[in-house]
């Protein structure tokens, strides 16, 4: 992974700098995370020129553009009605307006990954579910925590919220899968999470302050 991310800083990063943003009259930013970036113009010709120039540059050293992947959007706050969006890194980002009335851009976690996350969680608890209590809340616990740390961002407490009480109800049914009889009723599981103090989801992104520099 370093040798990608010291390949793809010469093909692409170093190539958008010294010449694509040069040749730009509006502006342009780059945004790049070992393989997946996302780019930003000013203006759509400049976005749909450099598009065509990125397909021939990355062609020149034996890569490729993944189709399904790539595309340009509009995404602008100035054309909200659009309802323009794109994922990056496992969010979601949207133009939305603030209580305030501010336009903002909104992020939560996307729709892949949220589905994702809970797959992956039921595979691992059928897998473990015969495992001591101790054991299994002490790890559950470790679970939450890396996925609030992650995705506790400004904005997107409604979707940890959905994340947190899928993890319960899958929690609660193969749990009752342990023994031919069923082991909990909700109120019986409710006590017992609560004893092992499973986390809340919480937003862990601080508020950009209005006075930061």
């Amino acid at each position: 992974m370093l040798f990608l991310k010291v390949y793809l800083h010469y093909v692409l990063d170093l190539w958008f700098e010294k010449v694509i943003k040069p040749q730009c009259d509006g502006q342009a930013y780059i945004c790049r995370y070992a393989d997946d970036f996302i780019c930003a113009f000013q203006y759509k010709r400049e976005a749909e020129t450099f598009y065509r120039e990125l397909e021939e540059r990355l062609g020149k050293f034996g890569l490729e553009l993944s189709k399904e992947k790539t595309r340009v959007i509009s995404f602008s706050r100035f054309r909200k009605e659009e309802h323009t969006s794109f994922d990056f890194l496992g969010f979601e980002f949207r133009w939305k307006t603030s209580r305030k009335g501010n336009d903002i851009i909104g992020k939560r976690t996307s729709k892949k990954k949220y589905k994702q996350a809970l797959s992956k969680f039921t595979d691992w608890i059928k897998m473990n579910r015969n495992k001591r209590m101790t054991w299994i809340f002490k790890r559950l616990n470790m679970k939450l925590r890396g996925y609030y740390n992650y995705y506790g961002v400004v904005g997107n407490i409604k979707r940890l919220l959905d994340y947190f009480n899928g993890v319960i109800r899958l929690l609660f049914k193969w749990l009752n899968r342990r023994s031919q009889r069923r082991s909990y009723n909700f109120k019986g599981f409710r006590e017992l999470y609560k004893h092992f103090e499973v986390l809340r989801p919480r937003i862990v992104e601080r508020p950009v302050s209005a006075f930061a520099n």
